[in-house]
C-alpha cells in the first residue's frame, strides 16, 4: 500500500484537550495520576449509557520497551485490564490495557531492541478514532482545517499537529481499531470522551464531539478543580 504524505504544514485547527466522561472522577483522578498520563486529560463525571467497544483508544508513542513496560505495569498495578500483553510485532514493541473507568490505552514503541532503562518520558500522546467510513471523514476533518500528515488509503489517516495542540490525532478504520485493540468491534451508547478544538465546537460523522477548548488550567465544563487534570 502506498502511503500519501503532505508537507510539514501545522493544522489550523487541533485538539487542545481530551475529556474522559467517567462514573467516578476521584477514582479516575487517582487511577491516572498513578499511570502516569494525568497532565494530558480532564475528567467529567457522566452516567451517560455505554456498552462494548467506545470506538476510540488513546496510545503513548514512547521510545524505550523499557518505558513501554513501565507504563503498562503502573496502569495494571493501578486496576487496569491487560487486554494485550507487550510483545514484539513487525512495528516494534507495546501492550494494551483497559482503565477500570473502560478507556482503551496502548503503549508502544518503535524500537525493535530494549536500549535502556524506562524513562517514563511520552514522545506522542497519540488519539486514535475508530471511523466507519475513512474517506467522508478524512474529507470532514480536512474541511474542519486539519491537514493530513500521513494517509495509508482507507485504513489510516494522520493528522498534522496544529498551534496549542497537545494530542497527536488519527484515524483508523473502526473494526481494524477494535482488531489491534484485542477486543469485539461492537458496541453502543455515549463515547464517554469529548475533545477539546481550538475551532468552534463541532460533531464529526461517527458521533465524537469537539468542543472549544477552555484555557489550560480551567475545568471543563461540567467538572471541578479536582478532576482537571490539564
Amino acid at each position: 500500500m502506498v502511503m500519501a504524505t503532505t508537507s510539514s504544514i501545522a493544522s489550523t485547527t487541533s485538539v487542545a484537550s481530551v475529556t474522559l466522561e467517567v462514573a467516578d472522577p476521584d477514582a479516575a483522578h487517582r487511577f491516572y495520576t498513578a499511570f502516569g498520563v494525568d497532565s494530558y486529560l480532564r475528567l467529567r463525571a457522566s452516567e451517560a449509557h455505554t456498552t462494548g467497544f467506545r470506538g476510540f483508544s488513546l496510545a503513548l508513542t514512547v521510545s524505550r520497551q523499557a518505558t513501554v513496560d513501565s507504563f503498562l505495569g503502573a496502569a495494571e498495578d493501578a486496576g487496569a485490564t491487560v487486554l494485550k500483553p507487550a510483545a514484539k510485532s513487525l512495528w516494534g514493541y507495546g501492550g494494551v490495557v483497559q482503565a477500570p473507568d473502560g478507556t482503551i490505552w496502548k503503549a508502544a514503541t518503535s524500537a525493535k531492541k530494549d536500549t535502556g532503562p524506562a524513562t517514563r518520558e511520552i514522545d506522542d500522546f497519540v488519539l486514535l478514532l475508530g471511523v466507519e467510513d475513512m474517506k467522508a471523514s478524512k474529507q470532514f476533518y480536512v474541511g474542519q482545517g486539519l491537514t493530513v500528515a500521513r494517509s495509508f488509503g482507507s485504513k489510516y489517516t494522520e493528522f498534522a499537529p496544529g498551534e496549542g495542540g497537545i494530542v497527536k490525532l488519527a484515524l483508523y478504520k473502526r473494526r481494524g481499531l477494535a482488531k489491534e485493540l484485542g477486543v469485539p468491534a461492537d458496541g453502543t451508547g455515549s463515547h464517554r470522551i469529548v475533545l477539546g478544538s481550538t475551532a468552534a465546537p463541532f460533531t464529526d460523522p461517527d458521533g465524537f464531539a469537539w468542543e472549544a477548548a477552555a484555557p489550560l488550567g480551567t475545568p471543563a465544563a461540567g467538572t471541578s478543580e479536582a478532576s482537571t487534570l490539564t
